[in-house]
C-alpha cells in the first residue's frame, strides 16, 4: 500500500501526465459532440462504445463471484450512473466556470475517500498543495467566466448535483481498488461499465424521445475518443495509478486535467487565455511541487 511519502518513478508521473491529457481533452471534445447530440445520449453512447471492448478483455479472466459482481454493479451505477448522468444534469443548471470548479473537487472527494478506505495518510505539505492547485483552477474558471456573474448565473440544485456528481465519481474511483486487486481491474471496470450503461439507457431513450437527433461524423468519432480512450483505457490507468501512487500525489497531477482543456478550447475554438490562465497554471504548478515527492530513479 503506498504511503503519503512513497516515491513515484519517471515512468509513473510520464503514466499520470499521459492520463491527465486523455481526460483534459474530454472537455472540448464532449463540446464538439453536443453540438449535435443532447447530454445524456452522449454519455450513454460513450460507454455503449466502451462496453464491447471491455467485454473482449475479459475473455479468459477469472470471472467474479457473485458477491464482487453485486458490488461492482453498485459501483457502476454510483460512479457512471449517477455520477456522470449527474455531471450532465449539474452542468447544465451552472454556468461552465462554476462547473469546472466544482468538477475540479473529484480529486479532492478522491483523497478524502483514499484516507478513508485506503487508510492512505495525507500530509499537512500535501493539504496546502492540494489546495493550492484548487485555487488555481477556480481563479482560471472565474477568470474565463465573468468573475462573480457567473455564480449568480447558477442555480443552488445545479451545484448540489455536480457536487453529488463528483463525490459519486470519487467514491467508484476508490472503492474499486481493493476489488481490483483481488479480483483484477479488467472484470471490475468491465462490469461496473457495463452496469453503468445498462442505468443510463432509460435516460438516453426518453432524451431521445423528446428530441430526434441527427449526430454528425464529427460526434461519432467524439463518441469513440470518450468511450475508448477516455473510459476504457481512463479506467484501466487510474484504476492501477489507485493502486501504486499516493492518492494525494496521483489527485495533484489530475489537476492539470483543466489546463489541458483549456489550452485545447483555445486551439480548437478560439477561446482567449488571459491573465488569469497565466496566474491559475502557476498556482496549479505551485500546488504540484508541494503535493508530489521526489522522483524515484
Amino acid at each position: 500500500m503506498p504511503t503519503a511519502d512513497t516515491p513515484v518513478s519517471a515512468g509513473g508521473y510520464a503514466f499520470m501526465l499521459l492520463l491527465a491529457l486523455i481526460w483534459g481533452l474530454s472537455i472540448p471534445i464532449t463540446k464538439l459532440a453536443l453540438q449535435t447530440m443532447p447530454p445524456v445520449t452522449v454519455t450513454t453512447l460513450r460507454f455503449g462504445i466502451a462496453v464491447p471492448p471491455l467485454l473482449l478483455l475479459t475473455i479468459g479472466k477469472v470471472r467474479l463471484p457473485w458477491k464482487a459482481l453485486g458490488v461492482t454493479a453498485m459501483l457502476g451505477i454510483v460512479g457512471i450512473g449517477i455520477g456522470q448522468l449527474g455531471q450532465n444534469l449539474g452542468v447544465a443548471r451552472t454556468s461552465a466556470s462554476v462547473a469546472t470548479i466544482i468538477s475540479a473537487t473529484i480529486p479532492l472527494f478522491t483523497v478524502v475517500f483514499a484516507a478513508l478506505k485506503l487508510g492512505q495518510p495525507v500530509s499537512m505539505k500535501q493539504k496546502m498543495g492540494l489546495f493550492t492547485a484548487f485555487l488555481g483552477i477556480a481563479i482560471i474558471a472565474l477568470g474565463r467566466g465573468g468573475g462573480t456573474a457567473s455564480l449568480l448565473d447558477s442555480s443552488l440544485g445545479g451545484v448540489i448535483i455536480l457536487l453529488v456528481s463528483a463525490a459519486a465519481i470519487a467514491f467508484y474511483y476508490v472503492w474499486s481498488v481493493d476489488l481490483t486487486r483481488t479480483h483484477g481491474s479488467v472484470p471490475v471496470v468491465t462490469w461496473s461499465t457495463v452496469f453503468g450503461f445498462l442505468s443510463l439507457l432509460p435516460f438516453a431513450g426518453l432524451e431521445v424521445a423528446a428530441a430526434p437527433m441527427s449526430p454528425t461524423l464529427t460526434a461519432l468519432l467524439c463518441a469513440a475518443y470518450l468511450g475508448l480512450l477516455v473510459t476504457v483505457a481512463g479506467l484501466l490507468m487510474w484504476i492501477r495509478i489507485l493502486r501504486t501512487v499516493p492518492a494525494p500525489v496521483a489527485a495533484a497531477i489530475q489537476y492539470l486535467q483543466p489546463l489541458f482543456g483549456i489550452g485545447a478550447a483555445a486551439w480548437m475554438f478560439g477561446d482567449r487565455l488571459d491573465a488569469s490562465f497565466g496566474a491559475g497554471v502557476v498556482l496549479v504548478i505551485a500546488g504540484l511541487a508541494m503535493a508530489v515527492p521526489g522522483v524515484r530513479k
